[in-house]
């Protein structure tokens, strides 16, 4: 179990990776609600939405009382997990199931001649737990357990790609690329790699993932496919 000092420090980290996107935010905790999460937040005077959690305790219930304003949820568990999805069109309607898959070292494949640190693939499967919340076409990069740059929702994945470097500024050196399907062409991978991205985790299966991969061993980017789309819409 994390500690307290542990779960203030992973807040400020993941408020520190776009502060600017930080205004009318919905805040999600996986543990229970301490004062010091909500005494952060009134300090740094973060415009917060909805503040999610398991249980809150009395001392951050007395806190949020401060903000009138703020919705404050009490979740439990992911009950709704296996239920199916729905998206709507005129005159129709999908349903498909969840996406509840994990991705784990035991499904990551190092297609690229340099192969990639422990770090960086505790990052990569970090960035690639992300992608898969984006919406499609999704970029994210992340860095030492931090998503640093989003691209989301774009028409092309390379216009995704540089828009996640652009959020990423010079925290995109050294970092994590995930996308949530496979890179059509060598184009995104270009992007990233100009902006000095060391690792990029991909789904693989593309009629060019040789020219892609090509691609990766020329620029020194690390690759390495997954098997495993996560096209969210």
């Amino acid at each position: 179990m994390a500690s307290n000092s542990d779960i203030l420090q992973a807040f400020r980290r993941g408020y520190d990776s776009d502060p600017r996107s930080a205004f009318g935010v919905i805040i999600a905790l996986n543990r229970p609600c301490e004062a010091s999460i909500v005494q952060e937040i009134l300090d740094r005077k973060i415009f917060v939405e909805i503040l999610a959690a398991p249980d809150f305790d009395a001392k951050a219930c007395a806190l949020l009382r401060e903000r009138p304003n703020l919705r404050v949820l009490k979740l439990q568990g992911n009950a709704d997990a296996g239920l199916p999805e729905y998206r709507t069109i005129s005159g129709g309607m999908l349903v498909q199931s969840p996406d509840t898959k994990v991705v784990t070292e035991s499904d990551v494949k190092v297609v690229t001649r340099v192969k990639p640190s422990k770090q960086q693939v505790r990052d990569l499967l970090f960035a690639a737990t992300v992608v898969k919340h984006v919406k499609s076409n999704a970029i994210v990069i992340a860095k030492d357990q931090v998503t640093v740059g989003i691209g989301p929702g774009q028409t092309s994945r390379v216009d995704a790609v540089e828009i996640a470097v652009r959020k990423a500024g010079t925290k995109a050196k050294g970092a994590m690329m995930a996308s949530d399907a496979f890179l059509p062409f060598p184009d995104a991978l270009e992007v990233a790699a100009k902006a000095r991205v060391s690792a990029v985790i991909q789904p693989g299966g593309s009629i060019r993932d040789q020219e892609v991969i090509a691609a990766a061993d020329r620029l020194g980017v690390v690759m390495a496919f997954t098997g495993v789309r996560a096209f969210r819409h």
